[in-house]
């Protein structure tokens, strides 16, 4: 079923990775380098700046906020308001670093594009970074084609990722010592670029495809069973959240180019209602 959404915010660069935290939606304004923060109806509450480009965010367990820097290959932590350094990804990363999950106990799990596809570079395959804590970097998984939006489930115990140039939702169980094990296909998106994700209270995944219209709401095995189409641009990223965990908030921009997006300033935040809540972190 198509379900109509309506602009919330406008002008910004190129929104992405949405946050719903403490009853307001955070998101990262990649290519203005900035972290912005809005109320549920899309009224700004604070903005501060994260160099090399945020992307990815998550809190750690006393409420600090971990935000990751694409161009800098790393992790800020956030604490009363002033980025320090947290972890170096520079071994790991091949390419630039990318959105990323915090579980309960503090643990990050980050993407990284594997290559500059800016560059025109070619295909490769690449690592989820997993970050202890203590700051320690490991690897999670290998042989990921572009992990981007990553969920964890309810419980803690599995996580998925959108594997952009795979064209599927990968699947894993989170051992103890954090570690992705029994890798599996959540779904097979038959050629429909997945971007960022979210899942919700029905085990159903919404995927925001920016070469496929929308938003889908997709089911395990790949099934499309709802659909925000999104006109005037693509949709990169989205999350649930609001009051009842329906609000659908959508990060919307007319072009990826960096350069481009910085002078067209057409970047958006779209919000639909969905038909089921929120689950799982973020």
């Amino acid at each position: 079923m198509d379900i109509e959404s309506k602009t919330l915010a406008s002008g910004f660069v190129f929104p992405e990775c949405p946050r719903w935290h403490d009853g307001r939606l955070w998101f990262s304004d990649q290519h203005d380098e900035k972290v912005h923060v809005l109320s549920a109806d899309g009224r700004p509450v604070e903005s501060f700046e994260v160099p090399g480009r945020p992307s990815g965010m998550g809190w750690l367990p006393n409420g600090d906020l971990l935000v990751v820097s694409m161009l800098g290959r790393k992790l800020y932590r956030r604490m009363d308001g002033v980025l320090t350094d947290y972890a170096d990804l520079r071994a790991l990363h091949p390419g630039h670093s990318n959105d990323m999950v915090v579980d309960e106990t503090g643990r990050a799990f980050v993407g990284n594009i594997g290559f500059d596809f800016h560059a025109g570079d070619p295909f490769a395959p690449t690592v989820i970074a997993l970050v202890m804590p203590d700051g320690a970097v490991s690897v999670a998984a290998e042989g990921i084609a572009c992990p981007n939006g990553t969920v964890i489930a309810p419980g803690g115990k599995t996580l998925i990722v959108a594997e952009s140039y795979g064209n599927r939702l990968t699947e894993f169980d989170i051992a103890a010592d954090g570690a992705l094990t029994h890798r599996r296909v959540f779904a097979d998106l038959d050629g429909r670029m997945p971007d960022g994700i979210c899942l919700d209270a029905d085990d159903c995944i919404w995927v925001a495809a920016p070469f496929a219209g929308g938003c889908l709401r997709i089911a395990r095995g790949g099934g499309v069973v709802d659909r925000v189409p999104v006109t005037d641009g693509a949709a990169y990223a989205c999350m649930l959240g609001g009051a009842d965990g329906r609000d659908l908030y959508i990060c919307c921009a007319t072009d990826h180019q960096p350069e481009l997006t910085v002078k067209l300033r057409e970047g958006r935040i779209d919000i639909a209602r969905a038909p089921a809540a929120r689950a799982g972190n973020p």
